[in-house]
C-alpha cells in the first residue's frame, strides 16, 4: 500500500483502486472495517425490541445484512437522526440505548476476506482524526457507549484501562486511543496512510492516463484492482505527504470511488468583522488553554470574551470558570431559544452543561446574579475588535456598549475544508449556491447508498453528508460499503 503512495505513474501498468477514502476519523474506520471483509448478520435466536423489525430480520437470516434491501429494513425507524440507514444499524448494535437500555447488539460478523474490497484511507493524523486535535481531558456529549465502533465496545476497552465512564461519559483522549488500539486490533492499519493531505480531487478520463486501451486493461484481469470495465473516468487525488524527516513528497492514486469523510473540525467559522484577524482573537478554545498554561491570562486580567452558545463555547466557560478568569459571554439567541443545543439535552445527564445554561439566564449584564467572574450578553452580536482590545457589541434593541478584554474566543462553529475538491466542493451541495455547511447545507446524497446526487462514484459520510454524532456515521458507512459490494 506504501508503494502505491510514492510510485511515480507507471502508465503502462495502470491500475486505479478500487476506493480511497479520504479522512481517518470514526465514518472512515468504520467504513474500512467493513471493506476488509468484516461482514454483519443478523444473530440468531436474538430478540429485537422492534417486533417489526425483528420479522424482517427473520426472513434473511441467511443473507448479510450490508446484501439486504437497507430501505425496506429501516423502513418505519424513529429516532434522533434524520438518516433512515443511520437508525436502523444503531439500532442492531444498541437496540433501545435512548430508552437507557443496554441490551447487546443483535449483530454477529463474520470475516469474509473473498469479499474485501482493496482500499485505502487516507489521513492528516494518527486514526481518530480531529479527535486527536480535541483538548484532552474535555468530557464527551455523547454517551461512552455511543462512541463505540462495531464489535469493540468501548466500555470492555475502557476495562481493560481498568477505568470506568464518568458520568457514563468519555474523556476526548480515551476516545482517540480507542480509535487507535480499533484499527490495531482489527488489523486494518495496512489499509492506512496517516500524515497525508489531499490537495486534488478531480475526475479524468481513463484513456488519458493509460496508453493502452481498454481492451489491454481487461487482459489483466488477474489484477485485484483491475479495471471496471464500464468505467471509463476514474478519479485522481493529488496530495503529499509528511516524511519522517518532516519533507512533504507528492502522490498520485487513481480511484474508482472516492468517499469524502473529512468532517468539519478544519476550519473555525469567522464572524466577519473588523479586527477579527488581531492577534487576541482566537478561533479554537487550545488558544485559552494554552494562555493559561504560559499564564499570560489570569485572575486578575480583563475579561475573556466567548462569543457562541454551542458546547464549544460552553467548554470554553467551564474552562475558565474553572481557572477563576473573569468571562464575558456573548450570543446571538435569547436563552430561551428552543434551538439552543441546552434546551435539547437531558439535565441528569449533562449536569456541567446545564450549569452553563443556568450561568447565561442568570447572569446578564442588566442583572447581577449569583456568579462571580461571568457576564451573559444574550442576544447581542460583536461589531468589531479594537487594536486597544477593546471590541464593541450591540444589542437586539441597536444600543452599542464597549468592553475592555484580555482575549477573545469565537466559537460559533466550524465548516468543512473541501478545497481540494472543484469549486470547493459547492456543486454538491444540497443548495449549489451556498457553501456546505453540516447543519445548514449538507452534501446532497443518495440517503441509502450515501452517493453524491451529482457525482457518480463520489460518496460523502458523516457531518458532510449531515451525520453529526458518532453513534450516527456509521449507518453511512453501512450503506456505502452495501453500494460498493453491489457495484
Amino acid at each position: 500500500m506504501y508503494a502505491l503512495l510514492t510510485r511515480p505513474q507507471n502508465k503502462s501498468g495502470f491500475r486505479p483502486l478500487p476506493v480511497v477514502i479520504i479522512g481517518n476519523g470514526p465514518s472512515g474506520i468504520c467504513l474500512s472495517y467493513l471493506l476488509s471483509g468484516y461482514i454483519p448478520y443478523f444473530k440468531r435466536d436474538s430478540l429485537h425490541p422492534h417486533p417489526i423489525l425483528q420479522r424482517k430480520l427473520e426472513e434473511a437470516l441467511d443473507v448479510s445484512i450490508l446484501d439486504q434491501d437497507l430501505e425496506y429494513l429501516s423502513e418505519g425507524l424513529e429516532g434522533r437522526s434524520h438518516s433512515p440507514v443511520a437508525l436502523l444499524f444503531d439500532t442492531l448494535q444498541r437496540p433501545d440505548t435512548d430508552f437507557g437500555e443496554t441490551a447487546e447488539s443483535v449483530l454477529t460478523w463474520w470475516h469474509e476476506t473473498d469479499r474485501a474490497i482493496p482500499h485505502l484511507v487516507l489521513g492528516r493524523n494518527a486514526p481518530g482524526g480531529a479527535w486527536h486535535s480535541i483538548e484532552g481531558s474535555m468530557v464527551t456529549l455523547s454517551r461512552g457507549e455511543w462512541m463505540g465502533l462495531p464489535n469493540l465496545p468501548f466500555k470492555d476497552w475502557l476495562k481493560q484501562k481498568r477505568r470506568g465512564l464518568r458520568n457514563n461519559r468519555a474523556t476526548a483522549e480515551d476516545i482517540a486511543q480507542y480509535y487507535q488500539h480499533y484499527v490495531m486490533k482489527k488489523g486494518l492499519q495496512k489499509n492506512f496512510k496517516c500524515g497525508t493531505v489531499v490537495t486534488s480531487v478531480r475526475k479524468v478520463s481513463a484513456e488519458s492516463i493509460s496508453n493502452h486501451t481498454e481492451k489491454d486493461l481487461q487482459e489483466n484481469s488477474d489484477s485485484l484492482w483491475n479495471f471496471n470495465e464500464k468505467s471509463t473516468e476514474v478519479f485522481q487525488v493529488d496530495g503529499f505527504f509528511k516524511t519522517v524527516k518532516g519533507d512533504e513528497e507528492p502522490f498520485s492514486i487513481y480511484a474508482e470511488n472516492v468517499v469524502l469523510a473529512t468532517g468539519t473540525y478544519d476550519s473555525p467559522t469567522w464572524l466577519g468583522v473588523k479586527g477579527e484577524n488581531l492577534s487576541y482573537v482566537h478561533h479554537q478554545l487550545s488558544a485559552l488553554e494554552e494562555a493559561v498554561k504560559n499564564n499570560s491570562i489570569g485572575i486578575m486580567s480583563d475579561p475573556v470574551l466567548i462569543v457562541g452558545a454551542g458546547l464549544t463555547a460552553a467548554d470554553a466557560v467551564l474552562f475558565a470558570h474553572h481557572c477563576n478568569i473573569p468571562v464575558i459571554h456573548v450570543f446571538r439567541r435569547r436563552v430561551s431559544d428552543p434551538g439552543l443545543i441546552f434546551n435539547q439535552l437531558p439535565k441528569m445527564m449533562y449536569p456541567e452543561y446545564h450549569k452553563v445554561h443556568q450561568m447565561m439566564k442568570e447572569q446578564s449584564a442588566a442583572c447581577a446574579g449569583p456568579y462571580e467572574r461571568y457576564v451573559s450578553l444574550p442576544e447581542h452580536r460583536v461589531l468589531s475588535f479594537g487594536k486597544d482590545k477593546k471590541c464593541i457589541f450591540q444589542d437586539k434593541n441597536g444600543y452599542q456598549k464597549v468592553y475592555k478584554i484580555s482575549m477573545a474566543l469565537v466559537l460559533t462553529g466550524s465548516n468543512p475544508n473541501l478545497s481540494f475538491l472543484p469549486n470547493n466542493g459547492i456543486d454538491l451541495a444540497m443548495d449549489s449556491d451556498q457553501p456546505v455547511n453540516p447543519k445548514r447545507n449538507p452534501i446532497d446524497v443518495d440517503p441509502f447508498t450515501y452517493e453524491c446526487t451529482q457525482e457518480k462514484g463520489l460518496y460523502a459520510l458523516g457531518p458532510l453528508a449531515g451525520d453529526n454524532f458518532v453513534r450516527f456515521v456509521q449507518g453511512g458507512a453501512l450503506a456505502v460499503a452495501s453500494s460498493l459490494l453491489k457495484k
